[in-house]
């Protein structure tokens, strides 16, 4: 029954080092016999070391030999009740050992002895090793612990104070048909009919009693069932908590758990009371609502955080990005088209703007991106986008289109609303690899109350609702909550940025829309836009495009105090300006500007600051500098656009905003426009 494998294979690791010691000293003597008087020092050197060496060797084995006379004695103190246990039972060392093992064990498992516990635990258990710990810690607070080991059944650990040895015991099988006896019922008693769902537990826990709110609540009857296999998701043994709570060695409390019922997933919140003669008395109350609010929740935190930060990146990105075109287009102001560095200098200048549109692209998705709204008609735009649109889809797709004819308008940045419906057609093509038939779908809703999308509301009120439909291979379930996230992607490296659809997200955010998935994987899907519905009122005026070329120096001089915390992009500001013929004051913070401007002899004629600086930001030195100079033009410049304009109105009267990155014909055509008036 003991192991004499692992007994031999000890002792011989102990014996081993002084049976060999003379063997050593024989062949040192024989290898370094001095032949002279000096060698003789030499070999007593050697040999010293080297027994040294075996002493310290021989310490720990006797070390090893005392633990192993210990857990020998411990072992021989729990053998009895191995032997005299009817159910399988085994014992195992401190190592995780299997040291002794009773007949009805090596029945039912096989020879464990000499092989390691982790070996039975893997037999119900992905993780064993995990396992083995958590039992070791819990033998340490309370002394005994409960093991499943799956067909082999359940088993109970202990271990003695200060031994070293543990006692796994089988334990017999739980008789939920013969629950202990329930309180008795007072004449009159209506606990079937009360509204609320209740259980009386027994300290095993249990059904012994429950009303028909309960059974209703779990899926059906319970009566006899253990309450661990009704509900899960406590994170302890649920029988544990409510032996606790039976003997009074805690308070109940509540814990929300999740019901094992088939169906849709439902949860329950469990408040446990001591009741009489040990029983314990449970109030179940569905909180399947209060779960699905806190998932929306968290969700709703993620999708904000992740927005903060993309903001936060993109905003630093085009500082950098300003610099960078900005010094590109000096150098190639200095360099003629046959010059063989201007190919050179326009990749530069073509991939800072790639590495732009990315920014802007995680800029939508914060929605922190510069809009110009407009009232728009969907289907004016759909049509002039028709023709892009099956180009983008290839021959194999058909492209149909499907209009209310009395749709209303919305109010929308045509540019940016473009982007959207590009960005959902390219993932319904990709989708199709084979072909299929792609349908965008435009149509007036009037929601009479508020209407849940999967996880989201819509208020009620008047939308406008744009649908496009595929055929392709759908969405799985655990994807779809993640689609809008930024990077994520289920299209093979190099195939997605995994930011088409959160920049949709984004923009329609923005604008004050709603976003909804529908798939089923192999049958498609559809994804759904909602617009709040406007009136058709006077069309816009769109503002005039900046001029495109550089215009010649300048024969008026203007001053332009410039105020930019970021030392590259002031710096190459600061030379665009000058190569227009403007004479040019630099401040490296709003501070620094007031001192400047205190001196009543200077002249400023534009003010081009940035919005976001240490200390003041640009529109409060700005406002504090137009009290005595309220004819100064301004010109604020912004990563994005939401740190100055409220409301859509800039804080500034008549202030003209330059969003970055921007280019040197940029900054000097909008600083020519304001000092003409035309802003």
């Amino acid at each position: 029954m003991n192991s004499e494998r692992a007994e031999s294979l000890r002792a011989a690791q102990i014996v081993l080092p002084f049976l060999t010691l003379p063997a050593v000293v024989g062949a040192l003597w024989l290898a370094l016999q001095p032949r002279q008087a000096a060698g003789g020092a030499t070999f007593l050197a050697v040999g010293a070391a080297v027994t040294a060496w075996y002493l310290l060797g021989g310490a720990i084995s006797v070390r090893h030999l005392w633990r192993g006379l210990a857990v020998r004695r411990d072992l021989n103190q729990v053998l009895p009740t191995l032997r005299d246990h009817e159910l399988p039972a085994f014992a195992v060392g401190p190592d995780g050992l299997v040291l002794a093992q009773s007949q009805a064990g090596l029945d039912r498992l096989g020879d464990l002895v000499g092989r390691h516990v982790q070996d039975a635990l893997g037999r119900r258990h992905a993780d064993p090793k995990t396992l083995w710990n958590d039992l070791g810690l819990g033998l340490a607070r309370s002394g005994k612990v409960r093991a499943d080991l799956g067909d082999a059944g359940q088993y109970l650990v202990t271990r003695r104070a200060g031994s070293t040895i543990q006692l796994w015991q089988a334990t017999a099988p739980e008789r939920p048909a013969q629950p202990a006896a329930p309180p008795p019922r007072a004449d009159g008693d209506d606990f079937d009919l009360l509204p609320v769902s209740l259980l009386i537990l027994d300290p095993a826990a249990n059904v012994v009693r429950a009303n028909t709110a309960a059974c209703e609540l779990l899926g059906g009857p319970v009566l006899g069932q253990n309450l661990a296999a009704l509900l899960d998701g406590l994170g302890r043994d649920l029988a544990g908590w409510i032996s606790d709570v039976s003997a009074g060695r805690t308070v109940g409390g509540s814990e929300v758990l999740h019901v094992r019922a088939e169906g849709p997933d439902r949860f329950v919140q469990l408040s446990l009371t001591r009741g009489r003669d040990e029983h314990v008395t449970a109030v179940l109350s569905d909180a399947s609502a209060l779960k699905t609010l806190e998932a929306q929740f968290v969700q709703s935190q993620k999708m904000q955080a992740i927005g903060q930060l993309a903001g936060g990146i993109a905003h630093d990105f085009n500082n950098l990005l300003t610099a960078i075109t900005g010094h590109c287009d000096l150098l190639m102001l200095r360099h003629d088209k046959a010059d063989p560095d201007y190919a050179d200098l326009d990749q530069i200048s073509q991939n800072a703007n790639r590495a732009a549109a990315l920014v802007r692209q995680l800029l939508a998705f914060s929605r922190k991106q510069t809009l110009k709204p407009q009232i728009m008609d969907l289907r004016d735009t759909l049509s002039e986008l028709t023709h892009l649109l099956n180009r983008l889809v290839g021959e194999r797709i058909v492209l149909t289109f499907d209009h209310d004819p009395a749709l209303r308008m919305i109010h929308a940045d045509r540019r940016q609303l473009e982007q959207v419906i590009m960005n959902l057609v390219v993932n319904a093509r990709d989708a199709m690899p084979e072909g299929g038939d792609i349908a965008i779908c435009t149509d007036n809703l009037r929601l009479e109350a508020r209407t849940e999308f999967g996880r989201a509301t819509l208020p009620a009120g008047d939308y406008v609702r744009v649908q496009v439909r595929d055929q392709g291979c759908g969405i799985a379930p655990d994807d779809l909550a993640k689609i809008f996230e930024p990077f994520f992607t289920t299209k093979r490296t190099g195939e997605g940025t995994g930011l088409g659809l959160s920049t949709a997200y984004g923009i329609v955010k923005q604008t004050g829309g709603y976003i909804f998935c529908d798939s089923t994987p192999g049958e498609g899907s559809c994804f759904s836009l909602f617009f709040p519905a406007h009136d058709r009122g006077i069309p816009e005026e769109m503002p005039a495009p900046a001029a495109g070329p550089i215009r010649a120096r300048r024969e008026v001089e203007a001053t332009v105090l410039l105020v930019e915390d970021e030392a590259p992009v002031r710096a190459f500001a600061s030379r665009a300006l000058k190569l227009q013929g403007f004479e040019v004051l630099e401040a490296a913070c709003a501070e620094d500007a007031l001192s400047l401007l205190a001196d009543r002899r200077l002249v400023v004629d534009v003010f081009v600051t940035d919005v976001v600086m240490p200390g003041m930001d640009g529109p409060a030195w700005v406002r504090t500098a137009l009290r005595d100079r309220p004819g100064t033009k301004v010109i604020f410049m912004s990563g994005y656009a939401e740190d100055i304009f409220s409301e859509g109105r800039p804080p500034v009267p008549d202030a003209a905003f330059l969003a970055k990155p921007f280019s040197l014909s940029d900054l000097t055509a909008l600083v020519t426009r304001q000092l003409e008036g035309g802003a």
